[in-house]
C-alpha cells in the first residue's frame, strides 16, 4: 500500500513512539491526525508539521469517533496506529503484608491498555471499511496496535500491564481474520525497552541499566525504529495477523 495520498490517525501521537510515527507518516506523504490528550505537544506538532491535532480520550467512543471523522475528512483513511498510554498499576499478586493486589488498579490498567485499544480498533476498522478498495489487491488499509514484550514475559509486579498487553497481542490474529473480507490488515508491534522522553532525566540511567541486558544492539530501542517499522507494516501488504517484536532479542528477566 502506498502511504502517499492517504489519511492516517495516530492515537497517542504526542508521545515518544507516537510523535516519531506522526513524523514518519507525514514525511511519507500521509495527511496525519494526531489524537491524544496533551494539548501543548499536540498543538506544537500541528504548528511544526502541518498535521491536525484532535484532543482524544481513547477510552471514549464519542471522542475516538470524532477524531476518526477528522481523519476521514482529510482524505481516504487507510492507516490507524494506536500507541496511546495511560495509568498502570503494579505490585505482586500478594504483597509482603499478605494483602491481595488491588482490583481497581487492575481494572484501570486493563481499561487503558486493552479495552481502549479495542475501542480504537473497532472504530478505526469501521472507518477504513467505508473507504473504496485499492485497485492493487483490493485492500482498504491497515491498523497497527502496540503491545509489549511484557505480554510474553512480564516481570514480577507487572501482572495488570502484562495481562492487558497480552490481550492486545491475542486480539491481533482474530481481528485480522474478522476484517479480512473487508481488506483490512491488523498488525501489532511489541516493543522491548525504548528510551523515550517519558523517562525524563532518568533516561540515561535507564539506558545504562538495560544496555547490559539487550543481546544486540546493546542499547535501548529508539522511537524512530518503532516509526520505521510502522511504515514498513503499512507498505507491506503481506504482513497481517502478526505480532512483531522490536526488542534487540531481549527477553525480560523476572526482575
Amino acid at each position: 500500500m502506498q502511504i502517499t495520498g492517504t489519511s492516517a490517525i495516530v492515537v497517542g501521537g504526542t508521545g515518544g513512539l507516537g510523535g516519531a510515527t506522526v513524523r514518519r507518516l507525514q514525511a511519507a506523504g500521509a495527511k496525519v491526525v494526531v489524537a491524544d490528550v496533551d494539548d501543548e505537544k499536540g498543538k506544537a506538532l500541528e504548528t511544526e508539521l502541518g498535521v491536525r491535532y484532535v484532543r482524544t480520550d481513547a477510552t471514549s467512543a464519542e471522542s475516538v469517533t470524532a477524531a476518526v471523522a477528522e481523519a476521514e475528512a482529510a482524505g481516504p483513511l487507510r492507516i490507524v496506529v494506536d500507541v496511546h498510554g495511560g495509568p498502570a498499576s503494579g505490585g505482586r499478586l500478594v504483597g509482603k503484608d499478605g494483602s491481595p493486589l488491588d482490583l481497581d488498579g487492575f481494572r484501570t490498567t486493563v481499561e487503558y491498555y486493552l479495552t481502549s485499544v479495542f475501542n480504537v480498533l473497532r472504530l478505526g476498522a469501521a472507518a477504513i471499511a467505508r473507504q473504496e478498495p485499492l485497485e492493487d489487491g483490493g485492500g482498504r488499509g491497515v491498523i497497527v496496535t502496540t503491545a509489549s514484550i511484557a505480554a510474553f514475559e512480564g516481570q514480577i509486579g507487572q501482572l495488570p500491564y502484562a495481562a492487558a498487553k497480552g490481550g492486545v497481542a491475542s486480539m491481533t490474529l482474530v481481528a485480522a481474520r474478522d476484517l479480512s473480507p473487508l481488506g483490512i490488515r491488523v498488525v501489532t508491534v511489541a516493543p522491548g525497552t525504548v528510551n523515550t522522553p517519558a523517562y525524563g532525566t532518568t533516561g540515561d540511567q535507564i539506558e545504562a541499566y538495560w544496555s547490559k541486558h539487550v543481546p544486540f544492539p546493546k542499547r535501548m530501542g529508539r522511537s524512530e525504529e518503532y516509526a520505521a517499522l510502522v511504515q514498513h507494516l503499512c507498505e507491506n501488504d503481506y504482513l497481517n495477523g502478526e505480532v512483531v517484536r522490536l526488542d534487540g532479542a531481549l527477553r525480560f528477566p523476572p526482575k
